[in-house]
């Protein structure tokens, strides 16, 4: 059976009341959008006298344009779907009615939303909308259910007359309008849409040579322009806007942790240094998985479909439930050094570690399995700008080397004289002679040695700094070899330390104490995990091994 002859039996394995042809759908799937459906069912605004009816409130009690295309979306994909429990049923359609009827009353008179915790008249956000409004009209028409796009008609166009003329924040903006835009083209085309999407498409598609889109957001921006590309290509017939697509997924096999958890160092937006996993790329992965019948993308996209897959985007786009080629590993035994990111990835299997090259603090970061040194860093008090950021980096041996120099000046009177007001410090300082300039130089070196990697810190120059070195573990696990020296804070005054986490561990040491002295001024505040410090003095050199098992 070829591929296209399978999709044609899938697809008239069941029959929508219409009479025409729905996928068959993993049943994981559909239960996990019909509880979706539920909840927001359950939560929807319904009484006729408010202003808010067709929405729900979030967390805050706001309720904004988005929860009516989340509602839209859940409760659509399942009145559609025969294997859903609410197929064709009249609470999910009365859902679907009073959410679009919520859109059309909450759009401005340009056609758009207000995301009321940050943005107002809002072309973007009204294009996040529109991706969830859109897919279900799409789907509707694709399944004959002409209720349910007539329902939704009023909101897409309005938003389109918004979309074809409305400007953006941030550089994955110009995507998800377009995007939407296309969504919209396939229902109801007009050059106009076609013509916004090219004078986008006009600037050049921001992805660089490591395979990072401008925002280098691995957990949410990334995902974002990658769907945007997929759906264009999609619904505007261009596959060469897959290209980006492929570029970036490739780029992510390298930035992956054991268990699919992603590097998140390189970001430049709100998912800096914070955790998630390779979920939202599956509808990306999924398509290029079976496109390019690529195993290493089928590997991810089986793996998050239980959780990630969408019921609406399934059935708008049928091919998505074509068999995936044989899975493959994804790489997990490489050093990556990249021309444009600061960053070096190091995989040994269940060991993962990332070397950050330049001013950041959080430099290093390595994991075994389940256990997890968030970070490594280290300050000290030093004019109160001591905290450690690479100014420079090189390859020293077979392993990096990081380093930083600071001076703390002290200033003399102004010769001439001049008067110096309140408003006049800053000014002035730049013309006064500096004296009793105190230096210091600092670094770090890294190396991968045969249990895991070795660390020498140096700070010199002005002696009898404190010196403080900090080392993030993620909670969970248990740690011995320390003493408690505040919440959360622990001090490494012996050789070693142990974490343990499951039935993986790190050790670490050895360690040093000639104070307590923490968080020492100018330091960033501490981490938000369990803390283990190592302290000393100016000259300071200290080499920490990680040994990992």
């Amino acid at each position: 059976m070829t591929r296209r002859d399978w999709i044609t039996t899938t697809a008239l394995a069941a029959s929508a009341a219409a009479g025409s042809a729905a996928p068959t759908i993993p049943d994981a799937i559909v239960r996990r959008n019909d509880d979706a459906a539920e909840k927001l069912i359950s939560r929807q605004v319904t009484d006729p006298s408010s202003p808010f009816r067709g929405g729900a409130p979030d967390q805050y009690g706001l309720v904004m344009a988005n929860s009516g295309g989340g509602i839209v979306n859940y409760a659509g994909a399942s009145y559609l779907c025969p294997q859903s429990r609410f197929y064709h049923d009249a609470r999910a359609k009365q859902a679907v009615r009073l959410a679009a009827e919520f859109l059309v009353r909450r759009q401005t008179p340009d056609g758009n939303i207000d995301l009321e915790t940050t943005n107002f008249n809002s072309p973007p956000d009204t294009g996040f909308v529109v991706w969830n409004v859109a897919e279900i009209a799409c789907a509707a028409r694709r399944l004959n259910d002409a209720e349910i796009e007539s329902l939704l008609k009023p909101f897409l166009l309005a938003a389109a007359k918004g979309l074809v003329k409305g400007g953006v924040h941030t550089p994955n903006h110009r995507w998800v309008v377009s995007s939407a835009l296309s969504q919209i083209h396939s229902l109801w085309p007009d050059p106009s849409y076609l013509r916004r999407i090219d004078q986008w498409l006009a600037e050049g598609i921001d992805i660089d040579e490591d395979g990072q889109y401008t925002e280098r957001s691995t957990t949410i921006y990334n995902t974002v322009c990658d769907r945007a590309f997929t759906l264009m290509a999609a619904k505007l017939n261009r596959p060469a806007l897959l290209d980006p697509v492929r570029t970036n997924l490739n780029a992510m096999l390298y930035l992956l942790h054991p268990g699919y958890e992603v590097v998140t160092e390189i970001s430049r937006r709100q998912d800096l240094n914070q955790r998630g996993d390779m979920g939202r790329y599956w509808y990306p992965l999924a398509t290029l998985a079976i496109k390019d019948q690529n195993g290493q993308f089928a590997t991810l996209a089986k793996h998050f479909e239980s959780g990630h897959a969408a019921l609406g985007t399934i059935l708008d786009q049928p091919d998505l439930l074509a068999p995936l080629p044989k899975p493959q590993p994804v790489p997990d035994n490489y050093v990556r050094t990249y021309k444009s990111l600061p960053i070096v990835r190091i995989r040994r299997g269940q060991t993962s570690a990332s070397i950050l090259l330049n001013n950041v603090s959080r430099f290093f970061a390595v994991r075994r399995a389940a256990a997890v040194v968030e970070a490594v860093r280290f300050a000290s008090a030093f004019f109160g700008k001591g905290q450690f950021r690479a100014q420079r980096w090189e390859r020293a041996g077979d392993g990096y080397l990081l380093t930083q120099e600071l001076d703390g000046p002290y200033y003399q009177p102004l010769a001439p004289a001049e008067h110096v007001g309140p408003e006049d410090w800053g000014a002035a300082r730049i013309k006064r002679a500096a004296s009793e300039v105190c230096k210091l130089k600092q670094s770090v070196a890294i190396n991968e040695t045969d249990n895991g990697f070795r660390i020498r810190i140096q700070s010199a120059g002005t002696p009898h700094v404190p010196v403080s070195i900090e080392i993030g573990l993620r909670e969970g696990g248990q740690l011995t070899g320390c003493e408690p020296v505040g919440p959360a804070a622990h001090i490494l005054a012996g050789a070693r330390a142990t974490y343990r986490l499951g039935r993986d561990t790190i050790t670490f040491g050895p360690g040093a104490a000639p104070h307590r002295y923490v968080e020492v001024r100018g330091a960033e505040p501490k981490l938000t995990c369990t803390s283990v410090y190592i302290t000393g003095l100016t000259p300071f050199e200290h080499t920490i091994q990680f040994d990992l098992s």
